[in-house]
């Protein structure tokens, strides 16, 4: 039976014109819930007979899935709960999550929220990049991939958990795994047991001291808005209110099923597909461990979209690239649109989707410090072509100068600047250390309580925001900003070109020139995707001969970062070593290439190269380099 929609937690929000009306009222005024525990309370409570989630062991057994209920979900996170309490968790520690997706996930990391601190991380990290991020975190117990479902990341957890000595490492199985597991030897001072087994002898009553809105609920690690590895920490307003403001989507309503494939390390798949169902009560469908990187789940997709009766999927835009590709074969008639984020759609991927499939892509945009969420596109006649979509209710945005001595200047609507986020999703801080009251924080970009999120973009009247790329990914040639955004829509267009990422390769006459990396389709033809006949493609396509590439390079795989993002970093750092290098040989002083460093800060770089043995060598290196407008120096002997 559906509940009667509750205007003042649901109002109408299915066009544009919906903002205003919605602002009216103010967030206080919504009665959300205080924290993700509370989100889920509620909803055992309303719907405690309702499929909650359900798991698929792996694409070719999308019918053997593990379905649970509301109730059931709850009852699971109150046993892990007490679990963790019984390790002496407190509301400043951690709990660190180190496992690709399976069915016990979901309930520990709403249980490390519900205790303390939730710290998922990518479980395919270096044990020491993970053991130091889960110091950071303060994390007190590990819930890692057990042997069974990921012996490679159960021996990354227990190398984990021998240097920072939790008190219990707990074990996850595979999504509908019968009998007893593998013994898991044994870790001195560390309990070490599989989750399933131990909750299974605790009682389920509720928490005493439920969460605060105010508390810490997560955190996760993030490039920064400057690149660097950081944990970025969210309290349970933080999370609550962007799930909401997801949710509050009247496209869908509460009998909508959600497929979901992302890994439970990113905040898109904890707030997207796993918080804004809760609150409207709907069911999600997880896909197996691997997610959409699983080749098999692609054989079995459209089916299992039948069979659920999916309404709605969220995904990266390389996944929707290859559905594009991929002939439906099943009735697909429940989609009422597909989510996509994390990085910027091109336009030849969402026209090649929707062809193939007749289901429109709503684009989003957001970052790990703002939450997840800050903005929203929409479907049909409101869709706003070269927009990621309109600002989320009670959030903030406008666009800024930042002027040499670091100032922001304020700009009028449609003006292109750095854009800055204010509002209850800005999150509190990046974790820099810890002491007796719990984690310390610091806020980073937030400038009275404006979070500079370094991106370039033109917000338009409407509160629609327009990306112009990051900042520090223009390429500027001769002093003409080129968005690499455009030179990799048309690179994309190319039907053997699977993926593109621009940069800028420094030139001496104009600053930078285009070059662009690219992955292939399998078994293409060699003749016909050379860099000529790729350059060929893209000066057909381009309608500005300077964002023509100078240069296209084939890879087997472009770059993501540790959640799995696209990156341009190595591929920067790529191409500058390799101008330094072809410089140093044109001069007659070939290098060993492990000598050239290359550093990047944001937009800036830096270079160091070895000093030569003799002092007219040095000169040439310094002629030859001096033409660039990179920073470099000479390594000291």
């Amino acid at each position: 039976m559906t509940t009667p929609p509750d205007t003042t937690l649901w109002p109408d929000y299915s066009s544009p014109r919906s903002l205003a009306a919605i602002e009216e009222v103010p967030l206080a005024a919504r009665n959300l819930p205080a924290s993700t525990y509370a989100v889920l309370d509620r909803a055992a409570e309303q719907w405690p007979d309702r499929p909650a989630v359900t798991f698929l062991p792996r694409a070719e057994d999308w019918k053997a899935g593990r379905t649970r209920t509301y109730a059931q979900l709850r009852a699971e996170v109150h046993r892990i709960a007490n679990l963790f309490r019984s390790h002496g968790l407190e509301r400043g520690q951690a709990v660190g999550l180190i496992s690709p997706n399976t069915a016990l996930l979901p309930s520990a990391l709403l249980a490390a929220q519900t205790t303390g601190i939730a710290a998922p991380v990518n479980p395919h990290l270096p044990a020491a990049h993970i053991t130091e991020l889960l110091q950071l975190a303060r994390a007190r117990i590990l819930v890692a991939a057990g042997p069974e479902l990921d012996p490679d990341v159960w021996r990354t957890a227990l190398s984990v958990a021998a240097e920072l000595r939790p008190a219990a490492l707990y074990a996850l199985r595979p999504t509908g795994a019968q009998g007893p597991g593998p013994a898991l030897g044994a870790l001195p001072g560390t309990v070490l047991g599989y989750l399933d087994a131990a909750m299974a002898e605790l009682p389920d009553p509720r928490p005493a001291t439920p969460p605060a809105a105010s508390d810490l609920a997560a955190v996760f690690h993030t490039g920064g808005t400057t690149g660097a590895p950081k944990l970025a920490a969210h309290t349970q307003a933080n999370e609550v209110v962007d799930a909401w403001s997801i949710a509050a989507n009247s496209l869908l309503d509460e009998q909508s099923v959600l497929l979901a494939g992302l890994p439970l390390f990113h905040v898109n798949a904890l707030v997207v597909t796993l918080l804004a169902p809760m609150l409207r009560g709907q069911h999600v469908v997880w896909t197996g461990p691997l997610g959409y990187r699983e080749p098999a789940l692609y054989g079995h997709i459209w089916t299992i979209v039948e069979h659920y009766r999916i309404s709605a999927m969220s995904a990266v835009p390389t996944v929707y690239s290859v559905l594009a590709q991929l002939p439906v074969n099943a009735d697909i008639s429940s989609m009422r649109f597909a989510v996509v984020g994390a990085s910027a759609l091109p336009e030849a991927v969402r026209t090649a989707f929707t062809r193939n499939t007749g289901v429109e892509l709503c684009e989003g945009y957001g970052l790990t410090e703002a939450t997840c969420a800050t903005a929203r596109s929409f479907t049909g006649h409101d869709h706003r072509p070269g927009s990621v979509g309109q600002r989320l209710p009670y959030q903030q945005i406008k666009t800024a100068l930042v002027d040499p001595r670091g100032e922001w200047q304020d700009l009028p609507a449609g003006a292109p600047g750095v854009l800055l986020v204010k509002g209850p999703t800005v999150f509190a801080g990046y974790v820099t250390g810890h002491g007796p009251e719990g984690l310390r924080l610091d806020g980073g970009t937030i400038r009275d309580g404006w979070l500079d999120t370094g991106d370039l973009a033109r917000v338009d009247e409407d509160g629609f925001i327009h990306l112009l790329g990051r900042a520090k990914d223009l390429i500027i040639r001769g002093g003409h900003n080129i968005d690499p955004a455009v030179i990799e829509d048309a690179l994309l267009q190319h039907p053997y070109i699977t993926a593109a990422s621009a940069v800028g390769r420094p030139d001496r006459h104009a600053g930078e020139v285009p070059i662009v990396y690219v992955t292939l389709a399998p078994d293409v033809p060699k003749e016909l995707t050379g860099p000529d006949v790729l350059i060929a493609h893209a000066r057909t396509v381009l309608h500005e001969s300077a964002a023509v590439p100078k240069d296209v390079i084939v890879l087997d795989s472009l770059p993501v970062t540790a959640v799995g993002k696209p990156t341009k970093v190595p591929l920067r750092i790529r191409t500058l070593k390799q101008t330094v290098l072809d410089e140093l040989a044109a001069a007659g002083l070939p290098a060993d290439p492990s000598g050239v460093d290359c550093h990047l800060d944001g937009a800036r770089v830096t270079v160091t190269v070895p000093r030569p043995a003799s002092a007219a060598d040095a000169e040439q290196i310094t002629t030859a380099l001096g033409r660039y407008t990179f920073g470099w120096a000479f390594t000291q002997l």
